[in-house]
């Protein structure tokens, strides 16, 4: 990589390392794993930075890490398969949210636990919404899915992980 390569990539990337490691860390449910993760996205990202067509960095970082941490997961376990309903699309209600609500209101342990129980697909979406503030068209860039099917991720994500907080936090095992 030519110097002059080098800055740009760092210009790019290195101010959203730890949105990387927050992605990869939620993705994988596993902090050595996140590290790991985000090493090798940040070796692909230098690899192929020609690629980089410029613009948000932050969401092409951030697919990088999306794509390390979905190989990670399918070398390590099997990956839950999900039906998602377009239909449901998402009210910009923030007092209806439950991410915000729990965040706001509830025990961090109960809402990582919460979280760490969702699918893959969905808890990305709700990652990178709730915690990244990403736009719903940057989380479609990111996961290279249609803005439909983000709304849907985040809409069921949404509900579980409400379904989830409340059978938490009445004390039921999920």
């Amino acid at each position: 990589m030519a110097p002059d390569e080098r800055e740009q990539f760092e210009r790019a990337t290195l101010p959203h390392l730890d949105a990387a490691y927050n992605l990869a860390r939620w993705l994988t449910k596993d902090q050595h794993a996140a590290e790991d993760v985000v090493q090798e996205a940040f070796y692909r990202a230098a690899r192929y930075f020609g690629s980089f067509r410029g613009g948000d960095g932050r969401a092409w970082l951030l697919s990088v890490v999306r794509r390390a941490a979905f190989d990670w997961l399918t070398k390590q376990r099997a990956q839950l398969a999900v039906v998602f309903n377009e239909d449901t699309h998402d009210r910009g209600d923030e007092s209806s949210n439950p991410a915000f609500l729990a965040v706001q209101k509830c025990d961090q342990a109960l809402v990582r636990k919460a979280l760490e129980g969702l699918p893959p697909q969905l808890r990305e979406a709700i990652v990178l919404r709730e915690l990244e503030g990403m736009s719903y068209e940057e989380i479609a860039t990111v996961t290279e899915v249609p803005i439909g099917t983000v709304m849907s991720r985040i809409a069921r994500g949404r509900q579980q992980l409400q379904e989830r907080l409340t059978a938490l936090s009445e004390g039921e095992v999920i």
